[in-house]
């Protein structure tokens, strides 16, 4: 069975909701527990930190990736099984996507939501067709939804960029949603 990398996007921070911590170690080590890879951000602050320490405990690969002005802000993960430092925050997301084979987005910031767009962006333009899974945990990103439909309503967006991802509302959905696009990612890398 084909090794398959999973790029989740996130924040540095906790956030106040004691859930998404949770949620997001649960995610780390289904992501080792399905002997996939973790591809992320490099930081052992926030989210970033608590999921790579899911997958890391579940005895699973992960793969930081990191500016190297951001060792000292961001704190590295220790006993990651790999870790590219680049120069730039543009070189830390062409590296993440040339890793990705799914990316995952759960709450963040500023960050965080760069990164979505970036992936969202290039799906929509036809660089990539990798699947994108927005993780809407206790209703996080209803507001910039919501907005995004407004862009709708404003002929700035068409309804066809949200073909490009999946909103899940829960950790369930979201594996579910993870796992079946994957297999269709690896049933058609299999027939070309």
């Amino acid at each position: 069975m084909m090794m398959k990398n999973i790029c989740v996007f996130c924040g540095s921070r906790p956030g106040i909701d004691p859930n998404f911590a949770t949620w997001a170690y649960t995610l780390g080590s289904q992501i080792a527990n399905n002997n996939q890879v973790l591809v992320f951000g490099g930081g052992g602050g926030g989210l970033m930190g608590i999921l790579a320490q899911g997958a890391l405990d579940a005895n699973g690969q992960v793969i930081g990736i990191i500016p190297k002005q951001l060792q000292v802000q961001e704190a590295l993960v220790e006993h990651l099984s790999k870790v590219h430092f680049v120069q730039t925050m543009g070189e830390r997301k062409q590296l993440m996507d040339q890793f990705a084979d799914a990316y995952v987005i759960i709450p963040g910031g500023i960050g965080t939501l760069d990164e979505l767009f970036d992936v969202w962006a290039t799906a929509q333009t036809g660089f990539h067709a990798k699947p994108i899974i927005l993780a809407n945990w206790s209703g996080y990103y209803d507001s910039l939804l919501s907005f995004l439909y407004q862009c709708v309503e404003n002929g700035f967006v068409s309804k066809s960029h949200f073909e490009k991802i999946q909103v899940v509302n829960s950790q369930d959905e979201l594996m579910q949603a993870l796992l079946p696009n994957l297999k269709k990612t690896m049933s058609a890398g299999i027939s070309t």
